[in-house]
């Protein structure tokens, strides 16, 4: 699977879950860590656990093996890597919070599916 058609997939996935304000980032020129970023809010603790399973099992299904993930017990912040993408769950105030858009201010960002 190629990164802009699972990017596109992972997007849909948190979309069909309810996820609020999903971004995509393109950080290709700004770190060699990942090339995407896709960062989306959950509701509550649950809704962000839910959501960041569901982008675990997404990508499983699609045939890419998370390399680590974080958050995931507590649901304030979950981070799942899938090494060229990077998906990053919140809940609203600890994204508030966060402002990892500002502060990756300057890459190329784009929204649900006006994504890729």
């Amino acid at each position: 699977m190629q990164i802009e058609q699972l990017v596109t997939t992972l997007i849909a996935e948190l979309e069909e879950g309810k996820a609020k304000d999903i971004v995509q980032i393109d950080v290709r020129d700004k770190t060699s860590i990942t090339d995407y970023m896709v960062i989306a809010s959950g509701t509550s603790g649950r809704h962000v656990k839910a959501l960041a399973q569901a982008v675990i099992e997404k990508a499983k299904e699609n045939g890419i093996q998370p390399l680590g993930n974080e958050g995931l017990s507590v649901g304030e912040w979950a981070l799942i890597d899938l090494d060229e993408v990077v998906v990053h769950v919140m809940q609203e105030e600890t994204r508030s919070f966060y402002d990892l858009e500002r502060l990756w201010q300057g890459a190329e960002q784009n929204r649900g599916q006006d994504a890729i």
